[in-house]
């Protein structure tokens, strides 16, 4: 009989998005095959990292990586990551796993760095010739007046910290007036804030993800929110009406999907990604919001809904994305 390979499935992080990270970690623990694989999951919290078993709870060994029940050492094959926020999302444990030689089925150090940075990521894809909005970068050291931002960008603009995700601490302002609420909004959450302008257009968002088959584009999903903008409680509450697969034209999908395959290949991602777009209807072209490497899973989450449209299981779909994560398993 073949030895089933080990594999650690790590939630929970050090932010506000770790509320985010649990909801996934359900659907995702509900749907990885364990007659495949012997699954582990560890709760990574500030306070400790932790396996939790029914008969207790024990630390990880973060020399490497490893835990020890009954007094047997297990380590592990492979890592699905499925915190969002830090330090999943952001590169730090790509880059804690790369030193342990462990490989992880998400985007690697360097990739999660660069897009967990909303202003690195509009950089890199405008050089590439990626369409993207209008923007001002600002620190916490040097806050930004109201003036200082209508005298660059066109009202309405977006206003939301540059690191992190699940559009927590992120605002739509119409008027100046708002402006310093908006601000102060984002800089709790982060300390730096990304200023863009508003793309007038339809939202859609589009999967893609790397398997040992080559690269993917799931169906695309358009997103029709209730609220202002795609927020928090639209994302997480039910606020919006995501129609996958989206009721366009076939020229407007296949430019949206060239968009979506572009920015993936581009930025070298790996696992699953999901990529926003506002497709702007008067120039026919889609315009790059932002891209998470590590996509909601919970039940109201895209991603699921997508691997649904296109035929597949979910089991299968987090199979093959441990599958490759363990071909890149240096001998």
């Amino acid at each position: 009989m073949a030895v089933k390979p080990v594999i650690a499935f790590v939630t929970g992080g050090y932010s506000s998005e770790a509320v985010v990270s649990y909801q996934s970690a359900i659907t995702i623990e509900k749907n990885l095959d364990t007659d495949r694989f012997n699954i582990y999951k560890i709760d990574v919290r500030p306070e400790g990292w932790v396996y939790e078993y029914e008969n207790g709870k024990v630390q990880v060994d973060r020399d490497d990586f490893s835990i020890c029940i009954f007094g047997k050492k297990i380590w592990f094959d492979a890592v699905f990551i499925g915190i969002h926020g830090t330090p999943g999302e952001d590169g730090k444990l790509q880059g804690y796993f790369d030193l342990h030689n462990i490989p992880y089925t998400s985007c690697d150090a360097a990739t999660s760095a660069i897009t967990f940075n909303k202003r690195y990521t509009i950089a890199v894809a405008a050089l590439a010739g990626i369409n993207t909005a209008k923007s001002l970068h600002f620190f916490s050291e040097s806050k930004p007046s109201p003036t200082d931002i209508t005298s660059r960008l066109k009202l309405p603009v977006f206003v939301k910290p540059n690191n992190g995700g699940s559009s927590i601490g992120m605002s739509k302002v119409n008027e100046e007036k708002d402006l310093a609420v908006a601000i102060e909004k984002a800089f709790k959450e982060d300390t730096q804030v990304l200023v863009e302008e508003f793309i007038s257009g339809r939202e859609f968002t589009v999967g893609v993800y790397r398997s040992p088959k080559g690269i993917t584009v799931l169906p695309i999903t358009e997103v029709i929110t209730q609220n202002d903008f795609f927020d928090f409680e639209a994302k997480y509450k039910g606020k919006s009406e995501e129609i996958t697969p989206a009721r366009i034209p076939d020229d407007v999908t296949e430019s949206i999907r060239t968009a979506a395959r572009r920015v993936f290949e581009v930025f070298n991602c790996r696992g699953v990604v999901r990529i926003d777009f506002i497709f702007n209807e008067e120039l026919k072209k889609p315009f790059l919001l932002e891209i998470n490497t590590v996509p909601g899973q919970s039940e109201a989450s895209i991603i699921p809904q997508q691997v649904r449209a296109m035929g597949l299981s979910l089991r299968e779909f987090y199979t093959s994305l441990i599958e490759d994560a363990l071909s890149r398993k240096h001998k």
